[in-house]
C-alpha cells in the first residue's frame, strides 16, 4: 500500500504513462491502475479520460499527496 504516488508526466501531452512509488520505483500506468482497482492503494482512485484510466489521489485537505504535485 503506497501513501505517496507521483505521476511522471512522461506520456503524450504530459499524461502519466508511469508513476513513481517511493521504495518501489517506477510502475507502468496499466499495472498501477489494476492495483488501485483491486484496493491495494486505498488512498487513490481511478480517473477515466478519453477511454484511458489514470490514478489520482482521493480528495482531502492535503496537496502533498497529489499525484501531479509540484
Amino acid at each position: 500500500m503506497a501513501k505517496k504516488i507521483k505521476g511522471n508526466q512522461d506520456g503524450e501531452g504530459g499524461r502519466n504513462d508511469s508513476y513513481t512509488i517511493p521504495g518501489r520505483g517506477i510502475v507502468k500506468r496499466e499495472e498501477l491502475v489494476k492495483e488501485v482497482e483491486k484496493g491495494k492503494h486505498p488512498d487513490f482512485s481511478i480517473y477515466e479520460r478519453d477511454q484511458e484510466k489514470f490514478v489520482r489521489a482521493k480528495p482531502d485537505s492535503s496537496q502533498t499527496n497529489n499525484v501531479n504535485r509540484d
